[in-house]
């Protein structure tokens, strides 16, 4: 009766487990969207009140990051899209990461768009309403273009909502 009572709070610790990681996926692609769509008050929506992004030097807080993000917001704008490769929850379920690839596109001088790679780190906060918020994000530019199954990342149907 002991290793079936263990069996089962295993399966359901698992499945808790699996499905706090989904919910982290899926915000990290949330949050992407935001950016892609060029929506800045959604991107605000997923940053925590203590949030720091760490980048040429650190922007603290909401208004900072969104002030240094704003060129995203901008129709004329570069574009940013990621999507998480590996996604990480803590046993607690308090704390997550996620992490994978990104595509930093830009026009160069003769209107042609320019792609440029890179690898992000986002560390994800549970909120006492039950909802993920970044409290950490850095990211660095890849040394080359990653192979083209992690390219391909950015470029899958997800299953989230919204």
């Amino acid at each position: 009766m002991k290793k079936i009572l263990t069996a089962v709070l295993f399966f359901v610790a698992s499945t808790a487990m699996a499905d706090l990681t989904d919910d982290v996926r899926c915000r990290e692609i949330g949050f992407s969207k935001s950016i892609e769509s060029r929506d800045m008050d959604a991107f605000r929506s997923f940053l925590d009140d203590d949030a720091r992004f760490v980048g040429g030097g650190v922007r603290r807080g909401p208004d900072e990051i969104i002030e240094g993000w704003s060129v995203y917001g901008a129709d004329d704008g570069p574009m940013l899209k990621w999507r998480p490769q590996i996604v990480e929850v803590l046993e607690d379920g308090k704390l997550a990461l996620s992490r994978g690839p990104y595509k930093y596109t830009q026009k160069n001088d003769d209107g042609e768009a320019v792609d440029y790679w890179g690898t992000f780190n986002s560390i994800w906060r549970l909120q006492d309403d039950g909802s993920w918020k970044v409290v950490f994000d850095a990211g660095s530019p890849a040394a080359q273009p990653p192979a083209d199954e992690v390219k391909a990342l950015l470029d899958q149907e997800d299953d989230c909502d919204g």
